[in-house]
């Protein structure tokens, strides 16, 4: 058995402490948001720190549940993130895999192109014109085609999909297999925790979509989750500043309520990409 010396255990005693710090303050401004959502609108405003419910309320919860706009907002999020993720990994998978060859002619203007979006950006008024001239104002596709890949994003899967041994493409090709069929049956099984990462992090992104969703959207009807959040919170500010006297209005519970239904999906769906995201996060960055 090995034994650690004073200063192994000094520094394992300060780092356990300095991690659990880290996490208290990761995790209170979501403990917060919840004892606030459940807090009557009195007990919430009389304090500034909250640790434990003084009272407990689901009023605010019942409130937001019965908006109509709650539930359309919410399929319009579900949409985009679903159609938006499967659009975002499709093309960012075809274009890494082309990149990722050392073969392809002018691969690498190609990706300092690429990389140089990483730095300068054509600005907002010339992506909303690029955006009016397709057609797609006012829609969801809006939401989905202009931001479908994502720099950095790219960079990551081209740079497993280097790793990948040349040996298994060549074995393949021997056997007849043509280029989709090695992407499909060889790249992908191979690369399952780099897509599931970069697949959490489209969804994340589309699920998030607020930025583009101002820009191009003005129909309610297809307000996607967080621009529903953004009216909710200009609601409750405007009725605060005008001395209304309705307790959803005036309190914190209604704000702290919608930040809640809205993060609950991501802390569903993250489970199931946990054993990924780990090995995924280092993707590409040794080679053997």
């Amino acid at each position: 058995m090995v034994r650690n010396s004073l200063g192994g255990k000094l520094f394992n005693a300060t780092n356990v402490i300095f991690l659990a710090l880290i996490t208290l303050l990761t995790l209170y401004p979501f403990w917060d948001s919840l004892i606030v959502s459940i807090t009557p609108m009195q007990e919430s405003m009389s304090s500034s720190l909250h640790l434990y419910p003084k009272a407990i309320t689901f009023e605010a919860y019942s409130y937001i549940l019965g908006l109509k706009q709650l539930w359309v907002s919410y399929k319009v999020s579900l949409i985009i993130t679903i159609f938006g993720t499967a659009i975002s990994m499709i093309a960012t998978t075809l274009a890494a895999y082309a990149l990722s060859k050392k073969q392809l002619p002018g691969g690498r203007i190609i990706m300092f192109m690429i990389v140089f979006t990483m730095m300068f950006s054509g600005g907002i008024i010339p992506n909303y014109l690029v955006v009016k001239q397709l057609g797609i104002i006012n829609s969801m596709w809006s939401m989905m085609i202009p931001a479908a890949i994502q720099t950095y994003n790219l960079i990551l899967m081209r740079s497993f999909f280097s790793s990948v041994p040349e040996s298994l493409e060549e074995s393949a090709r021997i056997d007849g297999c043509h280029d989709i069929g090695i992407l499909l049956r060889i790249i992908v099984p191979l690369s399952m925790p780099a897509i599931a990462t970069i697949s959490l992090f489209y969804a994340v992104s589309k699920w998030n979509e607020f930025f583009t969703a101002v820009m191009y959207v003005t129909d309610k009807e297809i307000w996607p989750l967080q621009l529903f959040m953004r009216s909710m919170l200009i609601d409750n500010e405007a009725a605060f500043q005008s001395g209304g006297d309705s307790p959803f209005l005036l309190g914190q519970s209604i704000k702290m309520a919608t930040i809640m239904i809205s993060t609950i999906p991501v802390m569903l769906i993250y489970p199931f990409f946990q054993r990924y995201f780990v090995q995924g996060v280092t993707l590409g960055a040794v080679k053997e």
